[in-house]
């Protein structure tokens, strides 16, 4: 009987772990699958607003943001320059939970960047698991804002606007309207064969340059309308074309964030593709010395126009920017109010003699102060708008002037100590407007969140 007992109970006992255990691990299994769909999703995002031009605290910061409110907490964030990384440990019995994701070469879409923004904070305020993964799809697949002949047409009138800066004709201004399309045009061709695009800022230098050199050779000639023409205008226009694209005020950004990783391989970036600007600029002035059409140009810094034609080149170049980069309207207004205010403080220093490296990071400073706060109001991305705004203090005359001093000189050290300042000059300018900028969003932030906290106060008054 005692056997019969015994046998009895350890069938029971089978019966009771193959039913108990099932459950115990279906539940674990449960919560492992919604943890791992979470910090799936919060990767996504990520890695979108990543692709789109966000900085990467702006992309760690949304991740802890997106699984917190979602439940999953706490996460690492560990964001560099082409990947980000998130690890969940539930309790130390468990295992963690980490997951890596690659992220594509960052390609601006500031309408992208702000639709992201806003589905961060909808799922803060209790969007659920499944309706946020569906928008987020929904995000994905928007194709760019714009037609690609209306981002070449773009391009095309920010180097108006650089014309218009200097108080071009409007001859000049139209040839250095078609040059930027065509070294557009001869990039977005060389981007669809993949090219590299460090190659793609060579050709597209050099093409912008050529038809500087040809402009300057017909006007020898006595070609009517070209009479006194300035090609360097042409040319400095081309090379702020060139350098309109690149993240400075992220690079920048990410360096005083701490993001030491992610920073270095921007400024790498930027460095690669200013090199290609500069290759194609001196192989242009090679190859117009070479067949007898070089030009000459004073080592005076070029004169600025009339001051409303500035503001109106500002304007322009501002708009054009805020358009390549897919802005929407309200974005596109932003930019170019914010374009005058950093034009307003750049020449109010430079006015007081403050000199025009200090001058333009002033002139970041308050547009991106501004910038800042009225971003959050208007939901519109604070760096968008910032970098829509500080276009038209990048030194694209100063560059050229310093190449051209370097290949035209006669081999002594004194003419190419004198290139060398003046490009020394031009990177003294590009530094003091990434840090300006970002040091308008670091000052701005604080009184952005008083400001909110204000306002909040009042309305739980009324």
């Amino acid at each position: 009987m005692d056997g019969r007992k015994d046998w009895r109970q350890r069938i029971v006992g089978a019966i009771r772990n193959d039913v108990s255990s099932p459950m115990t691990e279906a539940l674990l299994t449960i919560d492992e699958v919604y943890a791992r769909r979470v910090i799936d999703l919060a990767m996504r995002i990520a890695e979108a607003l990543t692709a789109v031009g966000a900085s990467a605290n702006d992309v760690a910061l949304a991740t802890i943001r997106v699984t917190g409110a979602l439940g999953i907490r706490p996460v690492h964030v560990d964001v560099t320059y082409n990947s980000i990384g998130v690890s969940y440990h539930r309790t130390d019995s468990d295992w963690p939970i980490t997951m890596l994701r690659v992220v594509r070469a960052p390609v601006p879409d500031h309408t992208k960047l702000q639709r992201l923004q806003a589905l961060v904070v909808e799922i803060e305020g209790g969007l659920e698991l499944e309706q946020a993964r569906t928008q987020f799809h929904v995000i994905r697949r928007m194709p760019f804002l714009y037609r690609p002949v209306i981002i070449v047409l773009a391009q095309g009138f920010l180097s108006v606007g650089v014309a218009m800066l200097f108080g071009a004709s409007w001859v000049i201004g139209a040839i250095a309207f078609v040059a930027a399309c065509s070294a557009a045009m001869v990039q977005r061709l060389m981007s669809r064969l993949r090219v590299p695009f460090f190659f793609s800022q060579i050709v597209g230098a050099f093409v912008v340059t050529a038809i500087a050199a040809l402009t300057s050779w017909l006007a020898h000639f006595g070609v009517p309308m070209l009479d006194g023409a300035r090609p360097s205008i042409i040319v400095a226009a081309g090379i702020v074309l060139m350098l309109a694209g690149m993240s400075v005020v992220g690079a920048a950004q990410d360096a005083i964030d701490g993001f030491a990783l992610t920073a270095g391989g921007r400024i790498l970036d930027l460095a690669l593709l200013t090199l290609g600007v500069v290759i194609g600029i001196i192989a242009g002035l090679s190859a117009a010395r070479g067949l007898e059409m070089g030009f000459v140009v004073s080592s005076e810094p070029p004169v600025l126009g009339p001051l409303p034609l500035q503001f109106a080149g500002v304007v322009v170049i501002a708009v054009a920017v805020a358009v390549w980069n897919g802005a929407g309207l309200r974005t596109i207004v932003v930019s170019a109010v914010l374009g005058g205010i950093a034009w307003l403080g750049f020449t109010a220093a430079v006015t007081g003699g403050l000199g025009t490296a200090i001058s333009s990071g002033l002139g970041a400073l308050a547009a991106s102060f501004v910038g800042i706060l009225v971003a959050h109001r208007l939901h519109v991305p604070s760096i968008a708008v910032t970098t829509a705004a500080i276009v038209p203090m990048v030194p694209g005359s100063a560059v050229f002037r310093g190449l051209l001093e370097i290949v035209e000189s006669d081999g002594t050290a004194e003419s190419l100590v004198l290139g060398v300042v003046t490009l020394i000059g031009a990177g003294a300018i590009g530094i003091a407007l990434a840090s300006g900028a970002s040091l308008g969003l670091v000052l701005g932030a604080p009184v952005r969140d008083s400001v909110q906290s204000v306002v909040r106060r009042r309305g739980r008054i009324r």
